[in-house]
């Protein structure tokens, strides 16, 4: 018998899992003043699921407006776009908030909590949304504060807390409705180095344990550094992918 194997007697390999997050030739052109401006020129790429992954590039760069896009903050001018295996394209304003309300989860640099409620009330406020029944509520919320290490805070308000505290309620209330997708803008640019360190390793810690798919958008180099996947983008334009 020949000592290499054909191609049909091989053992066939687990189908890698369908990406997160799927772009092919999206376009997205801004008006302003009458001024057309093309922010991402026919970009296409896949964002693999359950992984740490990256958009980076300088300011300017269109790596806000790609989260925007995967977010359904924004639509495509032209081309398809795919996001936890939904053609978002095709839906209606109405199916697009219900969408994202369900299945998409944001941490922002400026944190956006809400400063008249407390840790917890911000951390259950997504779930009431949902219309999660009290009890569930109630035990979801409080088992997130826990993974974050606010247990003990969670009758502050966020001008009682630190950034690197604040920025952990934010991360609390992303997980709590249990999304497929998170997307993080500039997560560690509002705090220091030690802080910005223990926020990444939470939001690894989180990942690895629930196989919740991070993207981030960022320019970090201490962030950029755990990356699985890295997308580069610069006038629109995307970059060689770096795996």
């Amino acid at each position: 018998m020949s000592a290499t194997m054909s191609a049909a007697a091989r053992p066939e390999t687990a189908a890698a899992p369908p990406p997160v997050v799927r772009f092919q030739n999206v376009v997205k052109t801004y008006d302003e003043d009458g001024l057309k401006v093309e922010a991402i020129r026919g970009v296409s790429f896949a964002i693999p699921k359950g992984r740490f992954s990256m958009i980076v590039g300088p300011s300017g760069s269109g790596k806000t407006t790609l989260l925007n896009l995967i977010g359904c903050i924004d639509r495509p001018t032209s081309g398809a776009l795919e996001v936890c295996g939904e053609d978002v394209g095709t839906l209606s304003d109405d199916q697009v908030t219900d969408f994202r309300s369900r299945n998409i989860a944001f941490v922002f640099q400026t944190f956006n909590l809400f400063p008249v409620l407390t840790a917890y009330e911000n951390v259950e406020y997504p779930l009431l949304l949902l219309r999660v029944p009290s009890a569930e509520r109630r035990a979801r919320t409080l088992a997130m504060l826990d993974a974050v290490g606010l247990s003990d805070h969670k009758d502050h308000r966020p001008n009682q807390l630190s950034g690197g505290q604040r920025q952990r309620v934010a991360i609390a209330r992303a997980l709590v409705k249990h999304p497929a997708l998170v997307l993080a803008d500039e997560p560690t640019a509002n705090l220091d180095t030690r802080t910005g360190a223990e926020i990444i390793s939470l939001l690894r810690k989180v990942q690895l344990e629930q196989s919740v798919s991070f993207v981030f958008s960022t320019h970090d180099p201490q962030l950029i550094s755990h990356a699985e996947d890295t997308f580069p983008i610069r006038d629109g334009i995307l970059l060689e992918a770096r795996r």
